[in-house]
C-alpha cells in the first residue's frame, strides 16, 4: 500500500501509530530493540504475504535491533477468509505457535476454508482439538478486531501498511527500501 499524495498546496503529515507496541502485541525480536517495525496486514492479502518473506529477512538481518510486531488489518470485503485466517493465527498463538501458522497462513493464501486451517495447525506444532474449538468458538475474533480499530485509529487504509518507530512508512516495500528506512530512523536527529 502506499500513502496517497496530498491533495495540491498542502503537506502531507505521516500517521503515526495510535496504539503504542505492549506486551500483547505479537512481537519477534528483542523488546528492547531501538527499532521497531509494526506490521498492519491481511492473512488473504497477496501484497502482505509477498511483504513477510522480506520482513522475516529483516528481522534476521537487523536481529538485535529490531522489533517486529504484526497487527490484524483484515480487509473483509475484498478478502473474505481473512478474518477467519487471522481468528486462526490467534488461536495458534494461544498456543505459542502464532509465527509458524502466520508464514503457513501467507504461503497458502489459495486454501483458507476450516479443514485447511486445521491442517496448518497440526503442521505448525498445534493442539488441533483445541485449535478447533477455539476456532469454532470465535474466542479471538474481539482481538482481532481490537487490531483493526487500532489500525484505523492510526490511519491504516489497506495492508501492508508499516510503522516504523511509530510513524507511518510510506517509501517502497521492497527489502532495500524498508532496511534504508530503519536505518535512517536509527540515527540520531541533528
Amino acid at each position: 500500500m502506499s500513502i496517497q499524495p496530498a491533495p495540491e498546496g498542502k503537506a502531507q503529515t505521516p500517521s503515526r501509530l495510535a496504539v503504542p507496541v505492549s506486551a500483547r502485541d505479537h512481537a519477534m525480536g528483542p523488546p528492547d530493540a531501538r527499532l521497531t517495525l509494526v506490521v498492519y496486514g491481511d492473512l488473504q492479502c497477496p501484497h502482505c504475504a509477498e511483504a513477510h518473506p522480506r520482513v522475516v529477512e529483516i528481522a534476521d538481518e537487523l536481529s538485535d535491533s529490531l522489533l517486529v510486531v504484526f497487527r490484524h488489518f483484515p480487509l473483509n470485503d475484498v478478502h473474505p477468509r481473512a478474518q477467519r485466517a487471522a481468528e486462526a493465527a490467534e488461536a495458534a498463538a494461544s498456543q505459542g505457535r502464532f509465527w509458524q501458522m502466520v508464514g503457513l497462513l501467507y504461503a497458502n493464501q489459495e486454501q483458507l476454508d476450516d479443514e485447511s486451517l486445521i491442517r496448518y495447525a497440526k503442521k505448525a506444532g498445534v493442539d488441533s482439538r483445541r485449535f478447533r474449538k477455539e476456532l469454532e468458538s470465535g474466542v479471538h475474533a474481539a482481538r482481532v478486531r481490537a487490531d483493526y480499530l487500532a489500525g484505523v485509529r492510526s490511519g491504516v487504509q489497506g495492508t501492508p501498511t508499516f510503522f516504523i518507530n511509530g510513524v507511518c512508512h510510506s517509501g517502497t516495500l521492497d527489502f532495500e527500501g524498508l532496511v534504508a528506512a530503519l536505518l535512517s530512523a536509527s540515527r540520531p536527529a541533528g
